[in-house]
């Protein structure tokens, strides 16, 4: 493969990885939100690996005990706490929960991977353009590695979706899928794209094809 054709795919897979690796961080797969109450709303989302819950209480001014309808109008609290989620006593995964907990957990874990095998994919670009031969056969780990990366995603997809469709935790009832879920499935979708651009290239100038190979265009060697 040319020169040019990795530096383009290290640039692209860059911007997959910082992507994946930022929607993995983010609290919004799972939003879910009460009805609007006089009182106050709540609205709770969930991360891969944290749940932040905002809570708005609406206090009237001056209430007039007699007549209501005379309230000045109303201050607006807001409280926004986070912590670890799932947990074993207040998710219950030890008990009613213990299967979703084992599944959103593992999800977690297979992000972290997929975003490892993303770094590495790069480390591996970085790598196999340093010469010539390398950049000969390179092309099939870097392929491979971007697209196990889409795989591992594609898994926690599947788990996510699933545990949404199904209410498996039973808080994510009337639930839907926020951005970073969203992210997340525009990346795996691109790193396929990628994945299947790179072999695409890399046969091509396996076979001497002059747009993926370049001048030097591989040539088999008889006898």
């Amino acid at each position: 493969m040319r020169k040019i054709s990795y530096v383009l795919t290290f640039f692209l897979a860059t911007a997959i990885l910082i992507l994946n690796a930022f929607s993995a961080r983010q609290t919004n797969w799972v939003v879910t939100k009460d009805q609007d109450h006089v009182e106050g709303h709540v609205s709770v989302r969930y991360g891969l690996d944290k749940r932040c819950e905002r809570q708005v209480i609406f206090v009237p001014i001056d209430p007039d005990p007699s007549d209501p309808s005379k309230n000045k109008g109303r201050l607006a609290y807001t409280d926004y706490v986070c912590r670890k989620f799932p947990t074993r006593v207040t998710d219950a995964c030890e008990t009613d929960n213990a299967g979703f907990c084992a599944a959103w957990t593992s999800a977690g874990y297979l992000e972290e991977l997929a975003i490892g095998f993303g770094a590495i994919a790069l480390f591996a670009i970085l790598v196999g353009v340093s010469s010539g031969s390398r950049r000969r056969r390179v092309w099939r780990a870097v392929s491979g590695l971007i697209l196990l990366q889409a795989a591992l995603q594609i898994i926690v997809f599947a788990i996510v979706t699933h545990e949404l469709r199904t209410s498996a935790y039973p808080a994510f009832k009337g639930g839907s899928f926020g951005g970073a879920y969203i992210l997340h499935v525009a990346t795996w979708i691109a790193g396929i794209l990628l994945g299947g651009a790179v072999i695409t290239t890399g046969i091509s100038a396996d076979r001497g094809h002059k747009w993926a190979a370049g001048n030097r265009a591989y040539q088999p060697i008889d006898g």
